[in-house]
């Protein structure tokens, strides 16, 4: 591997990095990477329907108190 193929690399990455939050970068630490994932999470889980009412059932909610919970960034676990 040359030296320009590692910077070409190197430049891809950081590109990534600032294009996609979920990616990371050097200086993230792990709490706000976990927090990143919960909060991507938690949009998906309401924004996908089905998930929602699975949810709702297993816990014996309506959908609606789901997706507030949800929305509040509650565990809900």
């Amino acid at each position: 591997m040359q030296a320009s193929d590692r910077f070409n690399i190197n430049s891809q990455l950081e590109h990534l990095q600032a294009k996609y939050v979920g990616t990371g970068h050097a200086d993230l630490t792990r709490f706000e990477w976990a927090v990143n994932i919960q909060r991507d999470s938690y949009a998906s889980y309401v924004g996908h329907y089905p998930m929602l009412a699975y949810f709702a059932i297993a816990e014996n909610e309506s959908i609606g108190r789901e997706r507030y919970n949800f929305m509040q960034g509650f565990n809900c676990f």
